[in-house]
């Protein structure tokens, strides 16, 4: 009886580790926000609250190392990398745009401006046209400095009070727009000059 029983707790063991060594490991966690050093500085053409259309405007973003940073405190930085975040007020009530400390969760920033190498000592910019996917929305611009392994090490950011806003394209093209006004109008008169002849008739 006892040899059945310790034959029952050795399956039992065996099949917990193998259930085990089945399951995917936990996620390992991103890079925190709260943990980088806010060394670069940031600035992005829009003036705060102006807006901006889905595939016409531009910003032209900026970034640097700030000037209270130690010389060659950017000698790990090999890329840079811009994105543009959702403002808080664009955040709100939506779940898939919120901000997380956790970078590899974060949602704000997904849209990505440019990636490039990184001079050191230089001040970078780019001139970024408003993609047409945008959503409309307040956005303000993040930039990463990108160590060689492509790991945030540090960044810096317009900030929610230089947020901008973005005008998006709602998918209905002008002409269609057009079509369906003269189609619209030309139905309510072909339906007064039906009931324009029915009247007639009934008066014969």
């Amino acid at each position: 009886m006892m040899a059945r029983q310790g034959g029952v707790v050795s399956l039992l063991l065996l099949a917990v580790l193998l259930l085990g060594a089945c399951l995917p490991a936990p996620a390992a966690a991103g890079v925190l926000l709260s943990t980088l050093p806010k060394a670069l500085a940031v600035t992005a053409s829009p003036k705060p609250g102006q807006v901006l259309h889905a595939g016409v405007d531009k910003v032209t973003v900026t970034w640097s190392l700030n000037t209270n940073e130690p010389a060659g405190a950017d000698a790990a930085y090999k890329n840079v990398k811009v994105n543009l975040c959702y403002a808080p007020v664009s955040q709100k009530d939506r779940g898939w745009r919120k901000s997380n400390d956790d970078l590899s969760k974060d949602k704000a920033c997904q849209f990505k401006v440019t990636q490039q190498a990184y001079a050191a000592g230089a001040p970078g910019s780019f001139e970024y046209t408003v993609a047409r996917d945008i959503p409309s929305g307040s956005y303000y611009v993040r930039a990463y400095a990108l160590d060689s392994s492509g790991t945030q090490v540090a960044y810096g950011q317009t900030g929610a009070a230089a947020a901008f806003d973005v005008a998006g394209i709602t998918g209905i093209h002008a002409s269609i727009k057009v079509a369906a006004g003269v189609f619209s109008a030309f139905s309510v008169v072909a339906l007064a000059f039906f009931f324009v002849v029915e009247n007639r008739k009934k008066n014969k």
